[in-house]
C-alpha cells in the first residue's frame, strides 16, 4: 500500500501515541501481569521494520487493546482485570508466531529485567 507523505505522517503520529501510552501503562503494571514478556515481545515484533504489514497490524491491534482504558473486562478489577488483554494478546501471537524472532524475545527479556 502506498502512502502519501501526509498519510505517512499521520500514521507516524498514531504509532508515537500508541508507543507512549504502551510504555506508560506497562511501567505501571509490569510487575503484576504474568504476560509482560509476551506483551513486550509483541511490541518489538510489531515495530520491527522487517515485520510484514499484516503481522504488524495484528500485533498493533493487540497492543492497542492493552492500552485502551475501555475493554471487555476493566483492568482495575483484581485478578480478572487483565484476563481479556492476555487472551487477546495470546490469540494475536498464535496467529503470527512464525514472525516473532529471537531478537524480539531477547529485547523483551532485557527490558523486563530492567523494570523489576
Amino acid at each position: 500500500m502506498a502512502y502519501s507523505s501526509a498519510e505517512a505522517a499521520f500514521e507516524g503520529r498514531k504509532d508515537d501515541a500508541l508507543r507512549r501510552q504502551f510504555w506508560r501503562k506497562l511501567q505501571g503494571v509490569a510487575a503484576s501481569i504474568p504476560f509482560a514478556e509476551e506483551l513486550l515481545t509483541a511490541y518489538y515484533c510489531a515495530f520491527d521494520r522487517k515485520t510484514p504489514t499484516s503481522v504488524k497490524a495484528t500485533l498493533v491491534g493487540a497492543l492497542a487493546y492493552f492500552v485502551l482504558p475501555i475493554d471487555a473486562i476493566p483492568d482495575f478489577l483484581p485478578v480478572l482485570g487483565f484476563t481479556d488483554d492476555a487472551a487477546f494478546l495470546a490469540a494475536a501471537i498464535k496467529l503470527v508466531t512464525d514472525h516473532i524472532r529471537p531478537e524480539h524475545r531477547d529485547a523483551a527479556q532485557r527490558v523486563l529485567a530492567s523494570l523489576k
